[in-house]
């Protein structure tokens, strides 16, 4: 009899879930579940986005314009909302829901890179090399990196930048590493080391810089959708889709660093290839975001993070999920930046600042110990 009792639970747990068996803990059937209504959540933003701000255009009348039966947008929006609608604030979300979705999924490339929970392109001065990069070209520009502006053209910006990160990330992950293992302080000090030694060299550039562009550096620091065009997604769009199509690649490979390099080379995990290929896909994701909207931080820590609580830490549905958050996100605090004090636009950077430095706290805090919520 005791056989048959010990045997019942398992047997249970074997019916359990329409005939499969689903292991304790396993939370796959959720994440998709999660990652279907991120989808979802995404495409409400970005029709709230399109419809908020000074034009009086409803969400209704957007949809009905966007819908592919509309003969004419005039027919459901007014001359000056068509205008409004199409020409700025559409290329805006676009560009706003590319740079969202590739700042999540860099922090969540480069979180699992280190096996650090606190690892982010802006936090470890990844996005300082890169506006480094971008400063560079927008003040010298026309004088010592000309060259690099004929060859390259409006590309020359996303370009420069995603060298600059690129460089960067090499150097913070060669400082902070050490057989095989980082360290949380090396690569916090790293980073804060970078990132001071790139604010001194934009400052000398933005001293070197004219009255033009000095307005454009202010606004620029503080990060800002602010201007965008069809241009610029020309510019940025292909570096920022091209590692965001890559990153689903990784998720094998990210999930067997997390059991440590050695263990990864035992599952057949080629970890050096892997390693420069996750750098790559980074740099060009952050470097690309950085140069056409500056710096908008703490995306990419607080969206995995986050995400990491409820669904896991399986990258297999943490990449998308964290696309789709960070490009609602940053489509909301876009949307917060344009109204607060409308007419007027605050930078997305304080907004991002301002909800996302306390969350990293809390994040240090809880890693201590200190807070056990």
């Amino acid at each position: 009899m005791s056989v048959s009792v010990l045997m019942r639970p398992a047997a249970r747990r074997s019916r359990q879930g329409s005939g499969r068996t689903r292991a304790e803990g396993d939370r796959s059937f959720l994440a998709k579940g999660v990652i279907i209504a991120l989808g979802f959540t995404l495409l409400a933003t970005i029709m709230f986005s399109l419809a908020a701000g000074a034009s009086d255009a409803s969400v209704v009348s957007v949809i009905g314009a966007l819908m592919p039966g509309a003969d004419s947008a005039n027919n459901v929006l007014s001359l000056r909302d068509s205008i409004i609608i199409y020409d700025i604030r559409l290329p805006r979300v676009v560009l706003g829901a590319l740079i969202g979705a590739s700042l999540a999924v860099s922090g969540a490339v480069m979180q699992g890179l280190f096996r650090n929970p606190l690892a982010d392109p802006g936090i470890v001065g990844v996005s300082a090399g890169a506006g480094l990069g971008a400063v560079s070209v927008i003040v010298l520009g026309g004088t010592v990196l000309a060259p690099l502006v004929t060859i390259f053209g409006f590309y020359a910006l996303s370009i420069a930048a995603f060298f600059g990160a690129l460089v960067f990330t090499l150097v913070l992950y060669g400082v902070a590493t050490r057989r095989g293992q980082t360290s949380i302080a090396t690569m916090l000090l790293a980073g804060i080391a970078l990132g001071a030694m790139a604010g001194a060299y934009i400052g000398l550039l933005t001293y070197l810089a004219d009255d033009r562009q000095l307005r454009d550096l202010t606004f620029w620091t503080l990060g800002s959708l602010a201007g965008s065009n069809w241009a610029k997604i020309a510019a940025a769009g292909p570096f920022i889709v091209a590692a965001l199509l890559v990153s689903p690649f990784l998720a094998r490979s990210l999930n067997g660093l997390a059991l440590g390099e050695a263990s990864a080379s035992h599952l057949g995990i080629p970890v050096q290839r892997f390693k420069r290929i996750a750098i790559i896909v980074v740099a060009a994701a952050t470097g690309a975001s950085v140069a056409v909207s500056g710096g908008i931080g703490f995306v990419g820590v607080v969206v995995p993070h986050l995400l990491r609580l409820v669904i896991g830490p399986d990258h297999r549905y943490l990449l998308p999920a964290a696309a789709l958050l960070g490009a609602s996100l940053l489509l909301l605090a876009d949307a917060v930046s344009r109204t607060i004090v409308a007419p007027s636009e605050l930078p997305i950077g304080i907004v991002t600042a301002a909800v996302g430095a306390p969350f990293f706290l809390w994040i240090l805090l809880r890693s201590r110990g200190i807070l056990d919520l």
